[in-house]
């Protein structure tokens, strides 16, 4: 067997694993997965003129749905989600509580789930979006999916608990254009992991 061929065998075999897995195996995953999206929840920091960090959560959320697929990368995000809001210190800055849903990134971590089921069914049922380019299409459509929710709920925060309502343009400067080249790189980091790491057929 050459190289080449023992890598696209190893690496079918890697994708295949987490999908073959028993229930609590997939669960276990699952919570593992929650667990290394806090970790790049931590890489956090602020940009003059908005409430919403960038932080490195959002690649742990788009190759969640890679990892572990339909389904199983979405459930690992709200776990990370559901044990945030109930105290578990993970989200960004170490934050956890109830609070943080309704602050204004809360829109964001509900995006997570929506955006890592959406790229699980995806990469899982067309082998088409394996490959670069597609990849990068998807994960482009996920991060828009984060977008929308985020943005959403950061216009309700101001109109409801600041009772400061915000303009369109104000609400893309504060919630999504500090954040695109930073997204952009994650979008294409992701992309070339599931280039290399998912098999074709």
């Amino acid at each position: 067997m050459s190289i080449a061929e023992r890598y696209f065998e190893l690496r079918k075999r890697i994708f295949e694993w987490p999908r073959t897995q028993p229930l609590l195996n997939k669960i276990a995953l699952s919570i593992a997965m929650a667990a290394l999206t806090a970790v790049f929840a931590q890489l956090k920091f602020y940009l003059p003129g908005t409430p919403v960090p960038i932080t490195g959560q959002t690649f742990a959320v788009l190759i969640s749905g890679v990892a572990l697929g339909n389904w199983w990368g979405g459930i690992g995000q709200l776990i990370y989600v559901v044990l945030g809001i109930a105290g578990i210190p993970w989200f960004a800055g170490f934050s956890g509580g109830v609070n943080v849903l309704f602050g204004p990134t809360g829109g964001y971590l509900v995006g997570f789930i929506v955006a890592s089921l959406f790229v699980g069914k995806l990469i899982d049922k067309y082998t088409k979006t394996r490959n670069f380019f597609p990849a990068v299409g998807v994960m482009l459509i996920a991060n828009l999916i984060i977008y929308a929710f985020g943005l959403v709920q950061l216009w309700l925060w101001f109109s409801m608990t600041k009772g400061q309502p915000v303009s369109l343009i104000q609400l893309l400067q504060m919630g999504m254009l500090p954040f695109i080249p930073g997204d952009l790189f994650k979008i294409v980091l992701a992309g070339a992991t599931v280039k290399a790491l998912t098999p074709k057929e």
